[in-house]
């Protein structure tokens, strides 16, 4: 297994090395730890595996679920396949069925050298659009190709299996969208977007050669009225740099040195009211966002571990989970009633998670979900938040070789994303696919 988890880890700082060329130091490398050495957890007897469907050879992204479909997204890999989002009818779930792809350079050749992690569905009704929106992520596998297209893009799915393009939103000098929520209410629909390090490599003092700054650029966190998804128009941004003095790179001379501070992911109230900055090193950041036009900063999170990843809050808006992309990542629980003055409850591990890191956060009711790279798909019971209980967990054991990630013998499994549709539980697994699963 040691031996595994060393050709795991090269294979990552190759195709960090290739995304990330004279990019900012990086203190998101873009994958995941290696497996953990000995013995692993077990799948618990509660959790039923209903199916599994593998596209390879692809590298596989995030997974989101909308109206009985799974839209499977995809990553970089070392080949930069640009394989787009993948999407299957789970109306019979356990056998889910391939029903198109779309946000690929095969159907729109203009995106290759892209990649797709991230899509959100929602249902849209404005004045100018009725029928069920996807906002994808795209991403440029080189930082010095300056043809490929960065930023997002728009698609109806109203007909999952004859998705239409309708717009793309361009993020000039940068990598392009990483993460994405896509939201509407009372007649507007929005698009919430973090872009890695935006405000610095898209200042105007930006030096690729140094990697130094000294004026803030574009925002890291754009909003964008996609109230008529055919013309996304800019409303507002805010950067920890502007708005904080929050420099992005505190030690740019030294790869892999100092703090990071950057938008990585973001989450928005059903109201859209509260927007939450998941901003790496510098915590969880709260925004009013009440005015789109003019964000304005509540409060932030400081928790011990850094490399704030992503995070899900509850209905009330008073309890929040946030996970940390590191080794050893974990998710922490906080109470968030006052936004000036987040309280950390309790922090939640599990056995193995010393040697791998927590990914993604989901909630449902009492129930918080994580995917947890090489210890699967992880459920906890959060009814008492000071102290999350462990009560479910999923580890494939069906690992293939991946030629484009995982090419030694016997293959691994990483599983990226989680997602729960009504009775069911979505889980993507980088090298694996697409796990259809059921909890009793």
């Amino acid at each position: 297994m040691l031996v595994k988890a060393r050709r795991t880890l090269a294979a990552l700082l190759a195709v960090a090395l290739v995304a990330l060329v004279a990019a900012p130091a990086a203190a998101h490398d873009e994958g995941p730890p290696p497996p953990p050495t000995g013995d692993g957890p077990a799948t618990t007897s509660n959790m039923h595996l209903l199916a599994h469907v593998n596209p390879g050879p692809v590298t596989n992204a995030d997974v989101y679920g909308y109206g009985r479909h799974a839209y499977l997204a995809s990553w970089v890999g070392n080949g930069c396949l640009s394989s787009g989002v993948r999407v299957y009818d789970l109306t019979d779930a356990a056998h889910p069925h391939h029903v198109s792809t779309f946000a690929d350079k095969v159907s729109e050749p203009s995106l290759a050298g892209t990649w797709t992690e991230k899509v959100i569905v929602q249902r849209v009704d404005t004045a100018s659009f009725h029928g069920d929106l996807a906002v994808v992520t795209f991403q440029t596998c080189s930082s010095r190709d300056t043809l490929a297209f960065r930023g997002f893009a728009l698609y109806d799915v109203t007909d999952p299996a004859h998705p239409a393009p309708l717009a793309r939103y361009s993020a000039p000098g940068t990598r392009g969208s990483h993460e994405i929520w896509l939201a509407s209410h009372a007649g507007k629909a929005y698009v919430y977007t973090a872009i890695l390090r935006s405000e610095w490599t898209s200042s105007p003092t930006y030096n690729r050669d140094t990697n130094t700054a000294t004026t803030p650029g574009r925002a890291d966190f754009r909003i964008v009225d996609v109230s008529d998804p055919g013309q996304p128009v800019d409303v507002g941004e805010w950067g920890a740099w502007k708005e904080l003095g929050v420099v992005p790179v505190e030690k740019p001379a030294t790869p892999n040195a100092g703090k990071q501070n950057f938008t990585h992911s973001v989450r928005v109230d059903e109201r859209l009211t509260t927007a939450y900055l998941s901003y790496w090193d510098l915590g969880t950041v709260f925004l009013d966002i009440s005015d789109p036009a003019h964000p304005r900063y509540l409060g932030r999170t400081e928790p011990e571990q850094g490399a704030t990843h992503s995070s899900v809050i509850d209905p009330s808006g008073k309890l929040l989970i946030e996970t940390h992309e590191r080794l050893g990542g974990i998710p922490m629980v906080y109470d968030i009633t006052d936004l000036s003055h987040p309280v950390e409850l309790s922090h939640f591990a599990i056995a193995g998670g010393e040697e791998d890191s927590v990914h993604d956060p989901k909630l449902r009711g009492s129930h918080a979900y994580f995917s947890w790279y090489s210890l699967g798909v992880v459920v906890a019971d959060v009814a008492k938040p000071g102290h999350p209980e462990l009560i479910g967990q999923f580890v494939p054991d069906d690992a293939t070789e991946n030629p484009d990630f995982c090419d030694f013998e016997g293959g691994c499994s990483e599983v990226w994303g989680v997602f729960v549709l009504d009775d069911l539980i979505l889980a993507s697994d980088m090298n694996n696919g697409l796990y259809v699963l059921r909890m009793s």
